[in-house]
């Protein structure tokens, strides 16, 4: 099939998601789940109806595509009168629940006897949680409520939460191996979180000042999405988050323009079919035969993620005085994993290629287990929190 016509493929995934959507309903799971599901059908792991070179090909451009969409709405939570109506709750659990996730692997792991430098790098990629995963639920069944409310902002941090424990351990890890500690090595990650929150907040300015020219719906909607796509360009040329600007961007937009409405009306309308050949590729992207490979510590990974999620947004939740329906059943929101993990396991391979295979087998093992279920449990946590009402 590596010979079809482009625009085939993309028709391919659009009506691949679009059955399994009806299938799924049907059992009364999450869409999510069901995109995932039918792209390990068709993808070069199972069926093998699209080549792993299609699915690399096009994952490329459509993921940066879909998670820059996705960052830019998460964004849009963050109006002033939203914080102020929130208060520092959402802050306040996002540091917990993602430092307690990387405590947690970390010690376990160091318990058990495994290389510090494998046991961070692993401890640091647990903090990062799947915001895509985490809105399309919200979105698929209009969720309403404290711990939707509290979800949303909280999963918008967690990527900076996550690129600074991610940061922080590389530079311990260093300081453990060479004795000494560098002081580029530990405010390299806080000049790229810097960088691209800045660089998003520009961004946002300009589109406010933009959208004032631009009056048409078309025309406005066409400015958005040059602005999300550019800077995800931009940001992976300079190595910075994309996902940070582009939620900074949303965020200044928000809180300075008069026509958000005129803006993420159309927006909404128009990015269901990217998130769909998003998880369609994210599941074909997934290999299944490597989960029996995962072994001790694989488990340990899986099991002590969650635990460190769970009793992070608890204790979070408790300390900023969170309503009692938050702290029983954010925990359980969390344990989705993607995009920024694989970027992360990416960038610890790079830096300890001796320990490369390993991380790479448990955090995909990770991501397919979290990926599977996550969605799931993410749709019972909000129903028994009876912010789902069907």
């Amino acid at each position: 099939m590596n010979s079809l016509n482009p625009l085939i493929y993309l028709a391919i995934f659009i009506i691949a998601a679009l059955a399994a959507g009806k299938i799924v309903k049907a059992l009364k799971l999450p869409n999510v789940t069901g995109y995932l599901v039918i792209g390990i059908l068709i993808g070069p792991h199972c069926l093998n109806l699209l080549g792993d070179s299609v699915v690399k090909d096009y994952n490329a451009l459509i993921s940066d595509m879909a998670l820059g969409l996705i960052a830019f709405s998460i964004g849009a939570e963050f109006s002033f009168s939203y914080l102020r109506k929130v208060g520092k709750s959402p802050v306040i659990i996002a540091l917990f629940e993602g430092l307690t996730a990387t405590a947690v692997v970390d010690l376990i792991l160091l318990a058990l006897g495994y290389n510090y430098e494998l046991a961070l790098s692993l401890g640091a990629i647990a903090s990062a949680t799947a915001a895509a995963s985490t809105l399309m639920i919200t979105k698929q069944y209009k969720s309403r409520g404290p711990v939707t409310n509290t979800l949303l902002p909280v999963v918008a941090m967690d990527d900076a939460v996550a690129l600074v424990a991610f940061g922080l351990s590389m530079a311990l890890i260093k300081v453990l191996g060479s004795g000494s500690i560098s002081f580029l090595a530990v405010m390299q990650p806080l000049f790229e979180i810097l960088a691209a929150l800045f660089f998003g907040a520009v961004l946002g300015l300009l589109l406010t000042q933009l959208v004032k020219f631009y009056t048409g719906r078309g025309n406005r909607l066409a400015l958005t999405l040059a602005f999300v796509f550019g800077c995800c360009g931009i940001c992976e040329l300079l190595g910075w988050s994309s996902l940070l600007a582009c939620m900074m961007m949303s965020c200044v937009f928000t809180n300075t323009s008069r026509f958000t409405d005129k803006i993420f009306e159309p927006l909404d309308r128009m990015t269901p079919p990217i998130y769909m050949m998003f998880f369609v590729l994210a599941g074909a992207s997934l290999d299944i035969t490597i989960i029996p490979k995962i072994g001790l510590i694989g488990v340990c990974y899986v099991v002590f993620r969650v635990v460190g999620k769970f009793c992070g947004a608890y204790i979070g939740a408790s300390l900023s005085h969170a309503p009692a329906v938050v702290k029983k059943y954010l925990g359980l929101t969390l344990v989705p994993q993607e995009g920024v993990a694989i970027g992360l396991v990416t960038a610890a391979k790079a830096s300890y290629p001796k320990y490369g295979a390993t991380l790479q087998t448990v955090v995909l093992c990770g991501i397919v287990i979290y990926e599977l279920v996550g969605p799931l449990i993410t749709k019972l946590a909000l129903k028994s929190a009876g912010e789902i009402k069907s």
